[in-house]
C-alpha cells in the first residue's frame, strides 16, 4: 500500500509514500503541518510531510490491533488507541512515553471503537458498542464522567466535537452518531440532548464538523449529502456571552386606586436621599472594574490566549515553546483564514513577473520553490505592486520555508507583516523607504553617535546598513533559531520594534564595525552571519523601546496593529500609484515591445530556420544522390565479380561432377568384384562343409569299423589270458604234486607271489596298449579335423617305445624258477606280438586317413583355379 500526497490547487502529484501492507483507515496532520501519521490494522507510520519520507514506525503484535493514532490539537503528543482499550501518550519529537490512561471501571467497560478530542486537546472522548460514553480529562488522566445515551442508542459510529466561537477552544457540545443513523448533539457538562440530525427513514453515513462549527455536512445512507446550519438548529450554541452591564429592573407596581390618582401638592423643600460613602465606593470600583475589562478585552486573542500574558512569558523565557509557536503566532497576528478569498487569488495562476523565478533565485527543492512562486504569485494578484517589488522574495522566502506544508497560513502572515511591520516602505517606490530608514537613522544618532559617525566617515548611509537587514527580515545574519526566537518578540510588539531591531543589531555589533574601513567589507557584514548573541540584541531592543524619545520613537509614527479582514482581504494601495501604473505601463510597453521584438526574432529565426533547413535538405539530397551513384557503381562491380564467382564455381562444379561419375564407376566395379567374391566364398564355403559332412561320415564309418575289429582283437587276447591262466594253474597243479612235500607250502607261496607278479604285469602291459590304442585314435581324428596341417611325428624311432612299461621288467628273475621263467617269457613275446599287429592295423589306418585329407585340402584349389 503506498499514499499519494497532491496539489489541491493544481490537482498535481506532489509525492507519493509507501510502506502499509494492509489499507489505511485514519491520516493525522500536525498542527505545524510538517508531520503526518497514517494508521493500518497493524501498525502506525509518522511522516516528515517536508521531506515526504518516514520517520518512525510503531509495531505491535498481532494480537493487539490498532484502533486509532492521532495527534492532539495545539500540541506536540501523539495519542495512541489499541484495540484491548488501552491508551498512551506519546512525545512527538523523541517519541517517549508520556502517560498511559488507567484502564475504565468494570461497571462501564466497554471496547472503545470511536475518539474525539476537543480543540484545546484537554478532553478525550470514547465510545464503542454500548450506550456508554466515557469522558477523560487528559490533563488528570483520569476518566472523570461517564455519559449514558437513551437507551435506543446500542453502539456508537463516530464522534464529534462541535467547535464554539466563544468557549476558548473547550469545546462543550458532543456529536454523538449512533447506529441508527440519527447523530445526536449534548452538552457534556448539563448532559442535555440539544437536537439531533438525520432519522430512522433518512439514516447518515458519515457526517463532517465546519472548522468554525457553522455547517454540518452528512453523507446519507442512501447516498446523498446534506448540509445542515447549526444556527439555524439552535440558538443555544453560539450566542454571545452575557453583558457586561446589567439592567436592574424595578419592582412592578402596584394597581392604583381612584383615591391614589389624587396627591395633594405641598410646598416646601424637596427632599432627596443622602448619597452614602458606600455608594461612592461601588460607582468607582465598578467604573475601574469596567476599564479593566476593556483592557482585558483588547488583550485577548483567539483560541483563548491573552497578549499580556504572552508577553510576560516570553520575557521570562526569551521565546515561545517551539511545539506552540506555530498557534501563538496565528493568536497573534489574528489570522483569518480566508480559504475562499486565498483560492480565488490562488486560482489566477502563476503571475507574469515570477515565470521565471528560478531563473533568479535557484532553489533546490523544487517544492519549496512552487510554493515560492504560488505565494509571491498570490501576493502580486492581491496588489499589483508586489509585481514590481525586488526583494518581494527576500522578504517572503524564510515564511514560506517555515509555512511550506500550510499556504493559506503563509499568506496571511506574509500579508499581515507587509501591512503592519512594513508601513510606509513603499511610498517612495521603487527606492527603498527613505522615511522609515530616516527614523532608524535618528533612533541610531542619538543612542551611539560615534557609530553613526563612523558610517559617514566613511560613506556609509541607512541603505547599506540598515535595509539589507529589513528587506530580508534578518534571514541572512540569523540562524533558524535565531530568528524564530526574535520574530517571536517581533509579533508580540509594536511594529515599531523591527526598526528598533535594526538599530540595536547594530549597537551590539559596534566593535567590529567601528574596525572596518572598506565599503565591501560593510557589505558583507550586513549580508552574512556574524558572531552576536541574539539575547542581548533583543534586551537592547526592549532598551531603546523603553528610553527613546517620543518625538523620534517610531511607534509615534506608525500605527498600531490591524488585523486581516475577515472574508475578504482588505485592499493594499499605500504606495504611489500613479508611479506604479506608469511602471506598470512601461512594463506593459517594454513586455509588449519585447513581444514584438521575440515575435520578429521568432519569424527570422523561423525563415533562417527554414532556409538552414532547405539548404541542409538540398545538402543531404546531393549527398544521398552521391551515395547511390556510388551504390549503384558499388552493386555493379559486386554483380560483376558474383558472375566471375559463379563462372568458376560451375567450373569446379563441373570437375566435381566428373570426379564423382568416375568414383561411382569405380565404386560400381569394387561392388560388383566384392558381390562376386562374395558369391565365390559363398560357394567355397559350402562346398567345405560338404566336405566336412562326408570325411565326418567316413571317419564315424573307419572309427566304427576299428572299434569293432580292436574289440574282437581284445576278447580273444582276453580268452587267450584265461586259457593260458587255466593251462598254468593246471601246470602248478601237476608240478605241486610232483614235488616234495616238504617244500610244498614255500613253493606254493612262491608260485601265488609270482602269480601277482604276472597279474600285475598283465594289466600293466593292458594300460599300456590301451594308452597308446587312445593316442593314435586322437591324433587320426585331429588329423582328419585339421587334413592341411602337418602331421606331428608320433613314435618315429622304435626306441620311442620304451617309455612303455614291459612286462619283463616287472619280473624279478632271482625269484622264479626256470621253468616258470621260461612259461612268462613265452607268454611276454606273445603279448608283444599281438601288440604290435594292433600297432601296426592302427598305423595303415592313420594312413589312408591322411590320404583322404590331403585329397580334401587339394580339391578347393582346384576348384578355385
Amino acid at each position: 500500500m503506498f499514499l499519494t500526497y497532491m496539489e489541491t490547487v493544481t490537482k498535481e502529484l506532489v509525492s507519493w509514500m509507501r510502506g502499509h501492507e494492509s489499507s489505511v483507515f485514519s491520516i493525522s496532520v500536525h498542527a505545524s503541518g510538517k508531520y503526518a501519521i497514517t494508521t493500518s490494522s497493524d501498525t502506525a507510520q509518522l511522516w516528515d510531510l517536508d521531506t515526504f519520507q518516514r520517520k518512525r514506525k510503531l509495531n505491535i503484535r498481532q494480537s493487539v490491533g490498532i484502533q486509532k493514532v492521532f495527534f492532539l490539537p495545539l500540541s506536540n503528543t501523539i495519542l495512541s488507541c489499541f484495540k484491548d482499550n488501552s491508551i498512551f501518550a506519546w512525545e512527538c519529537d523523541t517519541l517517549f512515553c508520556k502517560y498511559q490512561l488507567p484502564a475504565p471501571p468494570e461497571s462501564s467497560s466497554i471496547l472503545y471503537k470511536v475518539f474525539a478530542v476537543t480543540r484545546d486537546g484537554r478532553i478525550l472522548a470514547a465510545g464503542g458498542k454500548s450506550n456508554h460514553l466515557h469522558l477523560w480529562c487528559l490533563e488528570a488522566r483520569q476518566l472523570f464522567r461517564i455519559i449514558q445515551m437513551p437507551t435506543k442508542v446500542r453502539a456508537i459510529r463516530h464522534l464529534e466535537f462541535l467547535p464554539d466561537s466563544f468557549d476558548a477552544g473547550s469545546n462543550q457540545v458532543l456529536g454523538v452518531l449512533s447506529q441508527d443513523g440519527i447523530m445526536r448533539f449534548i452538552n457534556m457538562q448539563t448532559c442535555k440532548l440539544l437536537f439531533e440530525i438525520g432519522s430512522l427513514d433518512e439514516g447518515i453515513s458519515s457526517s463532517a464538523i465546519s472548522p468554525h462549527g457553522r455547517y454540518i455536512a452528512s453523507i446519507m445512507e442512501n447516498g446523498s449529502l446534506n448540509i445542515y446550519s447549526v444556527q439555524a438548529l439552535t440558538q443555544e450554541i453560539n450566542k454571545p456571552p452575557p453583558p457586561l452591564v446589567k439592567v436592574i429592573e424595578d419592582l412592578p407596581k402596584n394597581k392604583l386606586s381612584s383615591s391614589d390618582l389624587k396627591m395633594k401638592v405641598t410646598s416646601g423643600r424637596v427632599q432627596q436621599p443622602a448619597k452614602s460613602r458606600e455608594s461612592k465606593m461601588q460607582t468607582r470600583i465598578l467604573k475601574q472594574d469596567l476599564t479593566g475589562d476593556f483592557e482585558s478585552k483588547k488583550n485577548e486573542l483567539p483560541d483563548g490566549l491573552n497578549k499580556k500574558r504572552l508577553q510576560i512569558l516570553l520575557k521570562g523565557y526569551g521565546e515561545y515553546p517551539t511545539k506552540y509557536r506555530m498557534f501563538i503566532w496565528r493568536s497573534l497576528l489574528q489570522l483569518p483564514e480566508n480559504h475562499t478569498a486565498f483560492s480565488t487569488l490562488i486560482d489566477k495562476g502563476t503571475h507574469v513577473a515570477f515565470l521565471n523565478l528560478q531563473k533568479k533565485y535557484p532553489i533546490k527543492s523544487r517544492k519549496l520553490l512552487r510554493v515560492l512562486q504560488r505565494t509571491l504569485s498570490a501576493l502580486a494578484h492581491w496588489s499589483v505592486i508586489f509585481s514590481d517589488t525586488p526583494y518581494l522574495p527576500l522578504l517572503a522566502f524564510p515564511f514560506v520555508k517555515l509555512f511550506q506544508n500550510n499556504q493559506l497560513i503563509c499568506f496571511e502572515v506574509i500579508a499581515t507583516l507587509i501591512i503592519n511591520w512594513c508601513q510606509h516602505w513603499f511610498e517612495y517606490f521603487p527606492n527603498p523607504p527613505i522615511n522609515i530608514l530616516s527614523m532608524i537613522e535618528n533612533v541610531l544618532a542619538f543612542h551611539d553617535k560615534e557609530l553613526l559617525q563612523h558610517f559617514i566617515d566613511h560613506d556609509i548611509t541607512s541603505q547599506l546598513y540598515a535595509w539589507p537587514l529589513l528587506e530580508t527580515v534578518f534571514s541572512e545574519v540569523l540562524t533558524r533559531e535565531e530568528w524564530l526566537k526574535l520574530f517571536d518578540n517581533i509579533f508580540s510588539n509594536h511594529p515599531s520594534f523591527l526598526l528598533m531591531t535594526v538599530v540595536a543589531y547594530n549597537i551590539c555589533s559596534r566593535t567590529p564595525l567601528l574596525s572596518c574601513n572598506l565599503k565591501d567589507d560593510f557589505e558583507f557584514f550586513f549580508h552574512h552571519r556574524n558572531n552576536l548573541d541574539i539575547n542581548v540584541v533583543i534586551r537592547q531592543v526592549y532598551h531603546l523601546m523603553e528610553t527613546t524619545p517620543t518625538d523620534i520613537h517610531p511607534d509615534s509614527m506608525l500605527n498600531v496593529f490591524v488585523a486581516l479582514t475577515k472574508g475578504q482581504y482588505p485592499v493594499f494601495n499605500q504606495y504611489p500609484k500613479f508611479i506604479v501604473d506608469y511602471q506598470t505601463q512601461e512594463r506593459e510597453r517594454i513586455r509588449n515591445d519585447e513581444l514584438d521584438y521575440l515575435r520578429e526574432r521568432q519569424t527570422v529565426e523561423d525563415m533562417q530556420a527554414k532556409v538552414d533547413q532547405q539548404r541542409v535538405e538540398d545538402e543531404a539530397w546531393y549527398q544521398k544522390q552521391e551515395l547511390l551513384r556510388k551504390a549503384e557503381e558499388t552493386r555493379r562491380e559486386m554483380l560483376l565479380q558474383e558472375e566471375e564467382k559463379m563462372i568458376q564455381q560451375r567450373q569446379r562444379l563441373a570437375a566435381v561432377k566428373r570426379e564423382l561419375k568416375v568414383k561411382e564407376m569405380h565404386l560400381q566395379d569394387a561392388a560388383r568384384r566384392r558381390f562376386l567374391k562374395l558369391q565365390q566364398d559363398q560357394q567355397e564355403m559350402e562346398l567345405r562343409r560338404l566336405d566336412d559332412e562326408i570325411g565326418r561320415k567316413n571317419l564315424t564309418e573307419n572309427q566304427e569299423a576299428l572299434a569293432k575289429e580292436m574289440r574282437a582283437d581284445a576278447d580273444a587276447y582276453r580268452r587267450k589270458v584265461d586259457l593260458e591262466e587255466h593251462m598254468f594253474h593246471k601246470l602248478i597243479e601237476a608240478g605241486e604234486t610232483q614235488s616234495q612235500k616238504t617244500q610244498k607250502w614255500k613253493e606254493a607261496e612262491g608260485k601265488e607271489f609270482r602269480l601277482r607278479s604276472a597279474k600285475k604285469a598283465s594289466a600293466l602291459s593292458d594300460a599300456s596298449r590301451k594308452w597308446f590304442l587312445k593316442q593314435e585314435i586322437n591324433a587320426a581324428v585331429e588329423h582328419a579335423e585339421n587334413p592341411c596341417h602337418k602331421e606331428e611325428p608320433r613314435f618315429q624311432n622304435e626306441q620311442d617305445s620304451s617309455c612303455l612299461p614291459r612286462t619283463s621288467q616287472l619280473n624279478d628273475s632271482s625269484e622264479m624258477d626256470p621253468s616258470t621263467q621260461i612259461s612268462l617269457n613265452r607268454r611276454a613275446v606273445e603279448w608283444d606280438t599281438t601288440g604290435q599287429n594292433l600297432i601296426k592295423k592302427v598305423r595303415n589306418l592313420r594312413q589312408r586317413l591322411t590320404a583322404r585329407a590331403r585329397h580334401r585340402c587339394q580339391t578347393p584349389h582346384l576348384l578355385a583355379a
